[in-house]
């Protein structure tokens, strides 16, 4: 089934006043004159969709044609690499518009495809209305490259967790990656199949030697939070 058919059958909403308001809570719509957010909606042509729980709403390898943005919810992203194994890339929570450096690239087929997590608002809006409006705004293109580039920094940073070999290295450096200045304190967002999956490794292995990085004394876990005890240690461990 295309892309184009799918959208046929999700049901279309009006974008009411609220979900306007989502709408400019996403970076490449945020901070907007007032003139320029009452004109936005006549200018694009979009459409909106209520999305159901185990929805594929895109597919890997389909060609990006619109813009896409989730009102409510929350997506699953997944890749099937060259072996057939599907891996989970990340999760998108709303308001947060995705697969945006796709929009204009010469081969522009999604690299992943996304899955409804739990039922939500998606936002769509074709890409000549969209090239049209940052044409016209300025701040809207200086958003735009902004946001681009912020997704090619993810990308990059999961293939350097992928390019260690072994578990413990894998999850030092996503660790690392997750760390905010002027803490040691880090509150990841997977649990521990979900990281194993991000991970490519499996969930048994990922749990030795998260167990074994505590019992070395090297992290210290509390629910989602992980402590980083002794950054030196780790820090040595994936030079």
């Amino acid at each position: 089934m295309s892309e184009e058919h799918k959208k046929r059958q999700m049901n279309r909403i009006d974008c009411t006043a609220e979900l306007e308001q989502l709408l400019f809570q996403i970076p490449l719509f945020n901070d907007l004159s007032h003139n320029i957010q009452l004109t936005l909606l006549d200018k694009l042509d979009y459409a909106v969709y209520e999305i159901e729980k185990n929805e594929v709403i895109l597919r890997q390898n389909t060609i990006c044609r619109h813009l896409y943005i989730l009102l409510k919810g929350k997506l699953r992203v997944d890749i099937i690499d060259a072996l057939g194994n599907e891996v989970l890339i990340e999760h998108i929570v709303a308001p947060r518009a995705f697969a945006t450096p796709h929009l204009f690239k010469k081969d522009g087929t999604l690299p992943a495809t996304f899955t409804v997590m739990n039922e939500g608002i998606f936002f769509t809006a074709t890409k000549e209305s969209v090239f049209s409006l940052i044409s016209e705004h300025p701040d809207i293109l200086k958003n735009f490259l902004c946001i681009t580039g912020n997704c090619t920094k993810c990308t990059v940073t999961r293939l350097h967790a992928l390019s260690h070999k072994n578990v413990r290295s894998r999850f030092i450096v996503y660790l690392f990656e997750q760390k905010q200045p002027d803490t040691e304190v880090i509150e990841i967002e997977h649990n521990q199949v979900q990281l194993a999956e991000y991970l490519c490794v499996t969930r048994p292995a990922l749990s030795k030697e998260i167990n074994k990085l505590v019992k070395e004394g090297l992290i210290r876990i509390k629910g989602k939070k992980v402590e980083l005890l002794q950054l030196a240690e780790l820090k040595r461990m994936i030079l």
